[in-house]
């Protein structure tokens, strides 16, 4: 079994890398080791917190315990299904700030600042943008990938943005285009009430062209002749083969698979592959390095008030919701109900906003318990770029075998100082006049939490992961000795090989990782295709926010 270019993972930076190959006449072969996608628990947006919580959709990997969290290990969900982790997320629609591109290019991935990158998100999207504002020109209006907005009808939203407005905050009507800083509507990734997966988007389209194939086996590695990478290794159905690559392998297979695979094939630092018996065909110590990732805390509040979706919260309610969504894809069951966000700034002096939330008119967990104190109401809240770095690593030789997983999360006093900050702005917005008519009393960290030793202490307990691993392959200068691709996304020392996904991202973006890494995808078909769509003008990336601190 043959194509001309081979890719490894049916996620969201693979999908879109299948479709726009197919679409230009190449034969492509993806490989993905999970299943279908068909079925309404990853269909339906509002039951969101079952996939990621089933064997059958997700790898199950844990992070070592984490030194610095009294040795938690916490979960690092990833798909494994058609359309990858954009088949079990959270459906939140991000691009990232101008800011972020823009130290990608100076870093050394050149070619990737917000003028460079912005095509390929208005390429990419068909926004609706649901009458809530925000100017169309910055958004793409017939691309694959729906972008949509939840109704917004719960009066919580708008006690949310407008709490942010009287604590001295911005709002914006659409921070996926002209302005990030502020608060105002969330985006998704919904369209006519169902999950608009990477899969439903890209894959599905392709696979109906019969020049795209996709086949479900393990890749056990890349398989490397002669300094050129020529197919990889699968086990499917009990048996061990080859699938050839006629031009070129593409890893996209996640930011933790990645640099396994990648390590497995013999790119990586040398002493930790002569550890595990693997010859070294690449030294490149920057494999599986660089790890990154966004952690918050859930800020509860008790409502005074029946009006949160708490109400909804007993088996006839969901039964009713999921039977309407079923038969008519209406109703809760069609928004993922983060429906209303910011991004702010933490302090005078920074250059742009470092602080995300994610506002939910219910008290509830990732894994669907809801807070025993009934009606509540929370924000998702954590800073954006921690100076903690982790890494990737080989538990053996044995493709089989999880790769090691150790964050280093909250290594430095720097991410200690700016989750107190988190706590804190937070507990002022929601004790702004907006929230007064609501607000019961705080059920998490809890009004006796205020030293920052008390704080420290609730944020070790409960700080949890946004799920967004990036950077274990990282994007820049080719004599970069860190460096793992160049900014076409092509593997230093290997021909005939590129990883694209959210594993090349030099730093991580402001936000939700789906956006950027579908964008990743489309970019690094174009790099493949020997193509590029023209940069953005010279002003659109630039805003006066980024001169204007807030606070």
């Amino acid at each position: 079994m043959n194509a001309e270019y081979v890719i490894v993972g049916a996620g969201s930076a693979g999908c879109a890398m299948a479709y726009r190959l197919a679409e230009a006449g190449k034969r492509v072969l993806v490989i993905e080791h999970g299943g279908t996608d068909v079925g309404p628990l990853i269909q339906m947006p509002a039951a969101l917190s079952y996939p990621m919580n089933m064997s059958l959709y997700d790898w199950g990997y844990k992070t070592q315990p984490e030194p610095h969290l009294d040795g938690r290990s916490l979960v690092t969900p990833r798909g494994k299904v058609v359309g990858g982790s954009s088949s079990i997320n959270g459906m939140v629609y991000v691009r990232g700030h101008a800011g972020d591109y823009a130290h990608w290019a100076e870093s050394g991935a050149a070619g990737w600042s917000y003028a460079d990158v912005l095509p390929y998100f208005k390429r990419m999207e068909t926004w609706h943008e649901g009458g809530q504002g925000g100017d169309a020109d910055w958004r793409g209006k017939d691309g694959p990938l729906h972008i949509s907005r939840g109704p917004r009808d719960n009066p919580l939203h708008s006690a949310f943005v407008e709490a942010g407005r009287q604590a001295g905050y911005p709002v914006t009507g659409d921070y996926n285009g002209e302005q990030q800083e502020g608060f105002g509507p969330m985006e998704q990734t919904v369209h006519k009430g169902r999950r608009w997966s990477a899969a439903n988007a890209y894959l599905k389209p392709a696979l109906k062209r019969e020049n795209c194939e996709l086949i479900r086996a393990f890749a056990r590695k890349v398989v490397i002749e002669e300094g050129r990478a020529v197919g990889v290794e699968v086990e499917r159905g009990g048996k061990v083969e080859v699938i050839r690559a006629e031009v070129e392998v593409i890893l996209a297979a996640s930011s933790l698979n990645s640099p396994k695979l990648l390590m497995l094939s013999g790119i990586g630092p040398a002493q930790h592959l002569a550890e595990h018996g693997i010859d070294v065909v690449a030294d490149r110590p920057g494999v599986g390095q660089n790890l990154q990732d966004h952690l918050e805390l859930y800020l509860q509040m008790a409502s005074s008030q029946p009006i949160t979706l708490f109400k909804h919260w007993n088996l006839i309610s969901k039964a009713m919701i999921g039977a309407q969504w079923l038969f008519t894809k209406t109703g809760l069951g069609a928004s993922n109900q983060f429906e209303s966000a910011a991004f702010i700034r933490s302090r005078a002096g920074i250059d742009y906003p470092d602080i995300q939330y994610h506002f939910l008119p219910i008290a509830v967990r990732y894994d669907g318990q809801a807070a025993a104190e009934g009606h509540g109401f929370q924000a998702h809240v954590g800073p954006m770029r921690s100076p903690s770095r982790g890494a990737v690593t080989l538990a053996s030789g044995d493709p089989k075998e999880a790769p090691n997983i150790l964050f280093n999360y909250m290594s430095t006093e720097q991410d200690w100082v700016d989750f107190r900050k988190c706590i804190r702005l937070t507990r002022e917005i929601f004790a702004q006049d907006a929230f007064k008519p609501f607000v019961k009393h705080e059920i998490q960290p809890g009004d006796a939490m205020q030293s920052d030793e008390e704080l420290d202490s609730f944020i070790r307990e409960h700080v949890e992961s946004a799920f967004h691993p990036c950077g274990t392959c990282k994007m820049g200068a080719v004599n970069d000795p860190t460096s793992v691709v160049d900014p076409e996304c092509r593997v230093i020392g290997v021909e005939g090989l590129r990883v694209a996904d959210s594993s090349i991202f030099p730093r991580i973006p402001n936000g939700n990782l789906n956006g950027p890494s579908i964008m990743t995808g489309e970019k690094a078909a174009d790099h493949i295709l020997g193509r590029r769509l023209a940069p953005a003008n010279s002003e659109p990336w630039f805003h006066p926010e980024w001169q204007t601190a807030q606070r």
